[in-house]
């Protein structure tokens, strides 16, 4: 009897469950606030426009060629901040976490500056590099390198002694003990920090966009703004709001970190 029970209840599919349904209303609910704001006339016409609009100018938005050239633009700039600022941010780390004399001297500036926001340093990044993508790619270097390289020395002082023990028994030179020991002990805090720094690089990208450029995604969200194109402007931060789970969400599956339990 139990038996055909379960059959039962396989047969009919599986359940939902609650932290599903839950979800699912958290989200019918913030969007029927937003559709009654859009009609009730209490906000400034078209701050909070409807879904419909939104939906018509996502999908004008999704068909237009111009939207993947910009979005080709931005992507470029925070691929190579994020290769230049990683790579950097990786290697101090290392080398903090390696030295002791190096991390007390140096490691306290990287903590002071890492939260400071790193817009204040654009006009900066202009002189030195012009107006062009050259800017948006230093800002997002900058933004990027602070937590890879505080996640790294981190995580190497984390690294089990034994395992240092084991390579310098070997006679491992400086760079095999990097690439023998020190980075594959490391996945886990390096992918951590790189997660970050794609966050920060994205936000400092964008954040140079807005103040002076002529193309990309931040150009476009700004024109959308400067021009009252409410529906537009959303539909742009919808599809960065994707995209942003989407990359976060690839190099922690890269790294073997997506901890997010599949409901």
């Amino acid at each position: 009897m139990a038996e055909t029970g379960r059959l039962t209840r396989a047969a009919a599919g599986p359940a939902l469950s609650p932290v599903t349904l839950l979800r699912a209303a958290i989200i019918l609910s913030a969007l029927a606030v937003w559709e009654l704001l859009s009609h009730s006339g209490w906000l400034y016409r078209d701050v909070v426009p409807s879904l419909l609009s939104i939906l018509r100018a996502l999908i004008a938005l999704l068909t237009s060629p111009s939207y993947y050239f910009n979005l080709g633009v931005t992507a470029a700039e925070i691929a190579t901040a994020l290769a230049i600022g990683g790579l950097s941010g990786v290697a101090v780390g290392i080398l903090l976490g390696a030295n002791r004399f190096l991390s007390k001297a140096f490691e306290s500036y990287i903590y002071y500056l890492g939260p400071t926001p790193k817009i204040i340093f654009f006009p900066v990044m202009i002189m030195w590099f012009g107006v062009g993508p050259e800017s948006k790619v230093a800002l997002g270097t900058l933004s990027c390198f602070f937590p890879v390289a505080l996640s790294v020395a981190a995580g190497m002082r984390g690294i089990d002694k034994v395992l240092i023990r084991v390579g310098e028994s070997f006679r491992a030179g400086p760079w095999q003990m990097v690439v023998k020991i020190y980075l594959p002990a490391m996945r886990h805090p390096i992918i951590n920090g790189i997660r970050l720094g794609l966050g920060v690089a994205l936000i400092g990208t964008l954040l140079a966009e807005t103040k002076l450029s002529n193309k990309g995604i931040g150009f476009l969200i700004i024109n959308a703004y400067s021009t009252f194109d409410m529906p537009r402007m959303y539909a742009l931060l919808i599809v960065l709001f994707v995209l942003a789970i989407g990359a976060n969400a690839l190099v922690g599956r890269l790294g073997g970190l997506d901890s997010i339990k599949r409901i």
